[in-house]
């Protein structure tokens, strides 16, 4: 797993206005039983966080449940909102580095895939 921050060009981010408050939200996410309803700790490769800021932010390590088991990073984003609510912003990013997107290959002798044109 690398060190990423969340909100890389590559994750997916959701934002929602909720009509609970900040308080109600972060124990519905912090709190496993009642993060058990919807985010079961099977989906975590740790049900533990590897961040936590009250109110404020917390982070999981995910893992597909399928081969090739890859491995992303969640973080669940409050902030108060005008309606007297709160604004939740989920980013998801994978953090596996098998993941990566890999070079482009020259034509030059690496071993790398070779395509023909029909003529």
């Amino acid at each position: 797993m690398s060190d990423r921050q969340a909100g890389q060009a590559t994750d997916l981010v959701l934002e929602y206005d909720l009509d609970a408050p900040t308080e109600k939200v972060w124990r519905a996410i912090s709190i496993p039983a009642f993060r058990e309803r919807w985010l079961p700790d099977g989906a975590l490769a740790d049900a533990e966080p590897i961040l936590a800021a009250p109110g404020e932010e917390i982070r999981f390590r995910m893992r597909d449940r399928e081969p090739p088991h890859l491995e992303s990073v969640v973080a669940f984003q409050l902030r108060p909102n005008e309606q007297g609510g709160t604004t939740l912003r989920i980013v998801h990013g994978l953090a596996d580095a098998r993941a990566a997107p890999r070079p482009l290959h020259d034509n030059g002798n690496d071993n790398g895939r070779t395509l023909m044109r029909a003529a």
